[in-house]
């Protein structure tokens, strides 16, 4: 199994288990995410208990948490970028350019540079 890694932290972004594709010739990476359901496990039934044995209703107690996620962005614990314009965009992404090209081996630099 293959984790991709950010550069600059190590923190992991996605592994090879979701559906991805190098693009703008191999500069970006898109990861695909699936719609799952989490939350609201029946807690009795993965433990094997019997409530109706128990003299209980099988209902109580019983809070329906579910929630609609994206597996890619819940299982890596990513977080949403806020919106921003142009002008917001240039000044947080300037310096993290600098610093990944900091990060780069000097082979690579000069690439990095152009294609960004």
């Amino acid at each position: 199994m293959i984790i991709f890694q950010d550069l600059l932290t190590g923190d992991e972004l996605f592994s090879d288990a979701h559906a991805y594709e190098e693009i703008e010739d191999g500069f970006f990476i898109k990861a695909e995410g699936k719609w799952v359901e989490v939350g609201g496990e029946d807690v009795d039934a993965m433990i094997g208990a019997n409530p109706s044995a128990e003299g209980g209703d099988g209902d109580e107690g019983v809070d329906s948490t579910k929630r609609k996620v994206v597996d890619l962005i819940d299982g890596f614990q990513l977080n949403e970028m806020p919106g921003m314009g142009k002008k917001d965009f240039m000044a947080w992404v300037k310096p993290w350019l600098n610093k990944v090209v900091e990060n780069l081996p000097e082979d690579k630099q000069e690439e990095f540079k152009t294609k960004a």
